[in-house]
């Protein structure tokens, strides 16, 4: 990595233009990116090429109706069948209707009187909306609407729900709770980098390259949203990744750089030194966890997606951070980093130490300590076996937010409307109506249907209870048909997409598409399954390839995909234990617990998690390459190579977990569950892994570790990486080092 060195010299030579172009780079980034969120969407979670998606955009564009994505709930004092609560609520539904962007208004009074949008006890009643447009324009126009019309209305209290309120909800609670999240993570973070530096310029430094990532990854964000659909919930990881690879990238380098200027370097020297050892390692591995969130861009939610853009865009202005802005700065302060110092730090290049002792003792017993870890992580694990996926709805916002408490309402108060239904849509075709009346009959015996309702009349368990309707149900050209299947069981559940599965399995009069709620889950379920195979393949090349490059070595590499994988189980299985299943909610601030985890957020855990691991096996590896190549013996160099790396790395993954906790206090789930599952990850991969597994691995493989075959490792002595030291007189020094221990 020659080039790395290049960069840094051309920083500390032009020091004041580099520096003078950062500070115009994050001047356009906070002008030009600062509006960004109003551009982001809060939806993405649908393949837009799946059955129901396509099912969905049929009813509306064909059919000019679909399922009612807002809806006012309505309450009186008194029946809502009083002559007064009629007309109040019949003006209110002929308000609505004269509204921008709504197609269709069914309310309890001008439908009928249907007892599923009338309340069990009779004193409330709902007015369902059928809004159009983008996910962006529904969900702005349910903000409008809910302001113009929730409240109080004479004797009645109107309250707003429906899904387009919930996406408004989730995303001003997105914005509320990262802007609260930066205000505590910031100081804390200062604060703990000042115990690890021992002064605040130097502190300083990481959190200057995060601020330089996160404004330049909005700007970043905010041009894509000119080509693309991005999602709001994306900042979160940019804000999380942004400062936490900065602090990572920000320590390895700083260390590095003040472990040379104690070994006599001069500053400058100190700089292209510590990029030639620690820029490179920064430089690979920012590759790697680049690489690794590649694989979001395979899915095609584009929620997925968006955290792809996000981290990929963040990364690499994180490494060119610290590869260029990082250098110049050093030169400019040269020794004034430590100035403001507190305490003095001895840089931890040592060869003895709490680590060096703990990687000695875990290779006198690697089977024991080693196993009993596994069998730890294993059984940490072992929830996940019974892990239950669903779509995020309403009950993602805690239980005080009030479009979760008026779902709620419809879910206990309001018969029948807790299952939504599943749409049938038949696009092309003409069929009888006495055909479509014995297709729906056929539904309705199907098991889990309560209710089918079609052109040709409404059935239950094979039988006609209501005549066919004027119209509604078919193409106002004659072509296709839809129907609508009310469904007894809980669409988010085994058994509802067992359902569904029943009716896509029924012989129809035409081709049909299904739909709905039960069916979205389905489908990205096996969206989401059949691309894992090609995310998990470009994750292990990519940590393949570049360990293989520092090490030469097949195994190594191997060993550590292993472990991540290990790792990683332990955390989905704290996951379900947590959030499925509902334990210590307390510690997570008391999530409504469905029974269920959101189908996305492990599938961007394993990415980022499978990324940040690369930043410390590297670091940890290269290390002991350098002693095992220097002539130190196998189980020496893994110590030397521990103790160099292992308060670093502890420190790292310390402040990195700060950060992720720090989402935990988001009034999100599946924001909670990143945090929690992220934290949990990082810290269990600076210890468990990187303490106890990697020595205990690498004693028992012995000199295996650096076994490749003859033509691997030809090629790796033509373009292999090594952290060799800077200078002749220090790589003496590391020689005479690790000849004595």
């Amino acid at each position: 990595m020659a080039m790395v060195t290049r960069v840094a010299a051309f920083a500390v030579r032009r020091r004041r233009l580099v520096l003078t172009l950062t500070v115009v780079f994050v001047a356009l980034s906070i002008v030009f990116g600062a509006g960004v969120v109003k551009r982001l969407s809060g939806g993405g979670f649908d393949d837009p090429n799946a059955e129901a998606t396509r099912a969905t955009r049929a009813l509306a564009t064909q059919f000019h109706t679909g399922v009612p994505n807002f809806n006012l709930l309505v309450q009186a004092d008194k029946s809502v069948d009083a002559p007064d609560v009629s007309a109040a609520g019949t003006t209110l539904a002929e308000q609505l209707g004269s509204q921008p962007n709504v197609a269709n208004v069914f309310s309890y009074w001008t439908t009928g009187h249907p007892a599923t949008l009338r309340s069990t006890d009779r004193k409330q009643a709902l007015i369902l909306v059928r809004l159009v447009g983008s996910d962006d324009t529904r969900t702005r126009r349910a903000h409008d609407l809910a302001k113009r019309f929730a409240g109080r209305h004479g004797g009645l209290v109107v309250r707003a729900g429906g899904e387009s309120m919930v996406f408004d909800a989730v995303g001003s609670r997105i914005q509320h709770d990262l802007s609260r999240a930066e205000m505590i993570v910031f100081p804390i973070t200062f604060v703990l980098l000042v115990l690890v530096f021992g002064g605040a310029v130097a502190a300083l430094l990481p959190l200057a390259i995060g601020g330089i990532a996160i404004v330049g990854t909005l700007l970043v964000l905010r041009i894509l949203t000119i080509f693309t659909a991005v999602s709001v919930y994306s900042l979160n990881l940019t804000t999380g990744l942004g400062l936490g690879l900065a602090i990572d990238y920000g320590l390895f380098v700083v260390t590095r750089y003040r472990e040379e200027l104690a070994r006599g370097a001069s500053y400058e020297e100190a700089i292209i030194a510590s990029s030639r050892t620690a820029g490179r390692t920064v430089a690979f591995s920012s590759l790697a966890v680049a690489l690794s969130l590649v694989a979001l861009l395979v899915f095609p939610l584009f929620f997925l997606r968006s955290f792809g853009y996000a981290g990929i865009a963040v990364v690499a202005i994180a490494s060119l951070g610290a590869v260029l802005v990082l250098p110049a700065l050093l030169a400019v302060l040269g020794p004034r980093i430590d100035k403001w110092q507190i305490f003095n730090r001895r840089p931890a290049d040592r060869e003895h130490g709490f680590w060096r002792r703990t990687a000695t003792a875990v290779m006198q017993r690697p089977l024991v300590t080693g196993g009993a870890v596994i069998a730890l992580l294993v059984v940490l694990g072992v929830p996940f076996l019974g892990v239950r996926f669903g779509l995020p709805d309403d009950r993602v916002l805690p239980s005080s937010n009030a479009v979760q408490q008026t779902q709620q309402v419809l879910r206990t108060d309001f018969a029948g409307r807790s299952g939504e239904p599943v749409l049938v849509v038949a696009p092309t075709g003409a069929p009888s109506q006495r055909e479509i009346a014995a297709y729906a009959e056929r539904l309705s015996t199907l098991p889990g249907a309560d209710t089918v309702q079609s052109g040709a009349g409404s059935f239950v368990n094979g039988r006609q209870v209501a005549p066919a309707p004027r119209s509604g149900f078919s193409d106002p050209d004659g072509q296709g048909f839809w129907l609508s299947v009310t469904p007894a069981v809980e669409p988010m559940s085994d058994t509802g997409k067992a359902f569904v599965r029943h009716i896509r399995d029924i012989p129809s009069p035409a081709p049909v598409l299904v739909g709905g709620l039960a069916a979205s889950l389905v489908d990205t379920e096996h969206s989401l399954a059949s691309r894992m195979w090609l995310a998990g393949l470009i994750i292990s090349i990519a940590m393949l390839a570049v360990l293989f490059l520092f090490t030469g070595s097949v195994v190594v590499p191997l060993k550590a995909i292993v472990l991540n994988l290990l790792s990683l189980s332990a955390t989905f299985g704290a996951m379900v234990f947590v959030f499925q299943q509902g334990h210590l909610g307390w510690l997570v601030g008391r999530p409504i617990v469905t029974g269920a985890l959101d189908t996305t957020t492990p599938i961007l855990m394993f990415c980022v998690a499978f990324g940040l691991s690369m930043d410390y096996e590297v670091f940890l590896l290269s290390r002991i390459k350098e002693t095992y190549d220097a002539g130190a013996d196998n189980a020496t160099a893994v110590g030397v190579g521990l103790e160099r790396t292992g308060r670093l790395i502890t420190a790292a993954a310390a402040l990195i977990a700060v950060v992720w906790i720090s989402f935990i206090s988001s009034g999100v789930t599946f924001i909670k569950m990143l945090g929690l599952g992220m934290a949990l990850a990082v810290i269990a991969d600076a210890t468990l892994i990187r303490g106890v597994l990697v020595p205990a691995f690498m004693r028992v493989a012995g000199d295996w570790n650096w076994w490749a075959p003859k033509p691997l490792r030809r090629l790796h002595e033509r373009v292999g990486i090594s952290e060799q030291q800077a200078f002749p007189a220090v790589r003496a020094a590391n020689t005479s080092a690790n000849a004595g221990v």
